[in-house]
C-alpha cells in the first residue's frame, strides 16, 4: 500500500534546492513504489517564484535556474498528483482562516489536503500526511486531524 503525502510549497521547494531537510524531502519524492505524493497546483507557482528570486538575487546561475524549473515542471506532470484549486478548497480554505492563523495560501495547501484526505478515507485508505517547514500550518494540519512531517526535523 502507498504511503500518501501531501507537501505545501516549503517542503517542496526542498527538492529542487538544498536546504535543511532536502535530503528527506527527496527520498520521500523519489521512492514512488511506496510514496505518492500530492501537492496543490498553486504550489507550483509558490516554488517556480521562489526559484525565480534564487536566480535574480544570484544564487542560481541561468542553466541551474532553467534546468530546476525544468525538473519542476516535469515532476508537477508526471511524479506528483495535482489537487486542481477548485470553489470547493477555496470555501474550505476561508473556513480555515476562521478557526486559525493561516496564511492565505496555507489555508489553501490544508485545504486541499483535507479535500484529499477526506476522499482517501472514503476509500478506506489510511490519512495523508501533511508535510511543511510551517509549524503554524503543521498545528492547524494536526488540529484537523492529520498527521504531520516538518522536514527541518530531519537531517
Amino acid at each position: 500500500m502507498l504511503n500518501a503525502f501531501y507537501l505545501d510549497a516549503s517542503a517542496l521547494v526542498k527538492r529542487y534546492v538544498a536546504e535543511q531537510g532536502s535530503t528527506w524531502i527527496e527520498s520521500l519524492c523519489s521512492d514512488d513504489k511506496t510514496n505518492a505524493i500530492a501537492i496543490a497546483s498553486i504550489g507550483i507557482v509558490e516554488v517556480a517564484a521562489a526559484l525565480a528570486g534564487k536566480h535574480r538575487g544570484g544564487f542560481l546561475a541561468v542553466e541551474d535556474y532553467q534546468s530546476i524549473l525544468a525538473d519542476l515542471m516535469s515532476d508537477a506532470k508526471t511524479r506528483f498528483r495535482q489537487v486542481v484549486i477548485s470553489q470547493a478548497v477555496i470555501d474550505r480554505a476561508i473556513a480555515l482562516t476562521r478557526r486559525y492563523r493561516l496564511r492565505g495560501y496555507d489555508a489553501v495547501h490544508l485545504a486541499s489536503a483535507l479535500i484529499l484526505n477526506d476522499a482517501l478515507r472514503i476509500q478506506g485508505l489510511p490519512a495523508l500526511t501533511m508535510v511543511a517547514a510551517d509549524d503554524n500550518l503543521l498545528a492547524a494540519a494536526a488540529a484537523e486531524g492529520l498527521p504531520t512531517e516538518n522536514p527541518n526535523r530531519h537531517s
